[in-house]
């Protein structure tokens, strides 16, 4: 499995289990994302987009970091741009970072790609370091998470057959209709397992910081 992490413009809190995620992934920075490889320790092997929120300081700090210059007036994202040319390079896997909180049209959008991208085959994963999601879809998903993590099933449609286990409130083989709040604000005893039958939706999970994060 290849996998590649992006980083994306919006906030992102470097945490060990952060690091621990993107250990080994390939990088790909999107714009202004490339403002979080100074704290993750890393360098792209690629940057993409417009560079119109890039500052002249990276510029000049990863010059020698090979680019692809896009127009600003452009039919997607630095984002999906950058998902774009990790799929080209035989990502199977994808760490989404920085996305998360911010712009809600850019969240919300964000999300529903990876929802895209998991119908696809390809494995897909957002942090903002204190905030995770994962894309689901019919099928099994296991989340490895600490105890005490609070985490929600998000419907973006209805959804059947929704069983969680390795919670504090499991469910089994449950209907949750769009817009239900019935899978808000679970709790986590260690890692989860959680089972689609059909629909589509957001797992979002809050795992707490260590003492001195």
């Amino acid at each position: 499995m290849t996998r590649f992490a992006i980083l994306l413009g919006g906030e992102l809190t470097v945490t060990a289990r952060l690091r621990g995620q993107i250990a080994g992934a390939r990088l790909i920075a999107a714009d202004s994302g490339m403002m979080h490889a100074a704290a993750l320790g890393v360098v792209p092997e690629l940057w993409v987009g417009d560079f119109d929120s890039a500052g002249s300081e990276l510029a000049v700090q990863y010059r020698d970091v090979p680019r692809e210059t896009f127009p600003a007036e452009k039919d997607a994202t630095d984002g999906a741009i950058a998902v774009a040319e990790a799929i080209r390079r035989g990502a199977s896997e994808l760490l989404l970072l920085g996305g998360l909180g911010g712009q809600s049209d850019h969240t919300v959008g964000l999300l529903g790609q990876s929802l895209g991208l998991a119908r696809q085959g390809v494995a897909c994963f957002l942090s903002s370091g204190t905030e995770e999601a994962w894309p689901l879809i019919p099928g099994r998903l296991r989340v490895e998470l600490p105890a005490e993590t609070r985490l929600s099933v998000v419907p973006f449609s209805d959804l059947a057959g929704l069983s969680l286990a390795g919670v504090k409130w499991p469910l089994a083989n449950r209907d949750v209709a769009l817009g239900s709040t019935l899978t808000l604000s679970n709790v986590a005893l260690g890692p989860v397992e959680i089972v689609l039958r059909a629909g589509h939706g957001i797992a979002i999970a809050y795992p707490p910081l260590a003492p001195d994060e």
